[in-house]
């Protein structure tokens, strides 16, 4: 039987992509905290989410946090893939890293200005790297196999 191996090199995106979402989840913690010192949000409305609204900004903040639990964790799952299927190799670090820094801009776009045609580029162009990365698993996944 053949030993696991895994390139730590591929661990670097997924890394980054992991700070980016704790770093999301500690700042909606502030921006929430902060409505609710200020009166803005009653504390209760955060038991079920009803009884009031958040503000723009924090529903933002929550459906940006939320959007970090879908679409990356295909991403994780396919460098975790890549990375048992063969050593650290530009066609899997290339979509890797550029997903990694994508789902960056995108995250900066959608806390900040919140420009939906950015957002959206950001996002597609993040989805193609995903792409890329998976289609990198199966050509992988074919040449172990055949």
């Amino acid at each position: 039987m053949t030993p696991i191996t895994f390139d730590p090199l591929m661990l670097w995106p997924v890394i980054w992509v992991a700070i980016l979402t704790l770093a999301s989840g500690i700042y909606l913690f502030l921006l929430r905290r902060a409505s609710v010192l200020s009166q803005t949000v009653k504390l209760s409305f955060y038991r079920v989410y009803r009884g009031g609204e958040e503000p723009e900004h924090i529903a933002a903040a929550t459906r940006h946090y939320t959007n970090l639990f879908e679409t990356p964790v295909l991403f994780y799952l396919g460098v975790i893939c890549a990375g048992l299927l063969g050593p650290a190799t530009w066609p899997v670090l290339v979509p890797a890293f550029a997903f990694a820094a994508l789902r960056t801009g995108q995250s900066l776009i959608h806390l900040t200005s919140n420009n939906v045609l950015r957002r959206a580029y950001c996002f597609w162009a993040s989805a193609l790297m995903l792409m890329w990365l998976w289609g990198a698993v199966i050509a992988r996944t074919w040449t172990a196999t055949a």
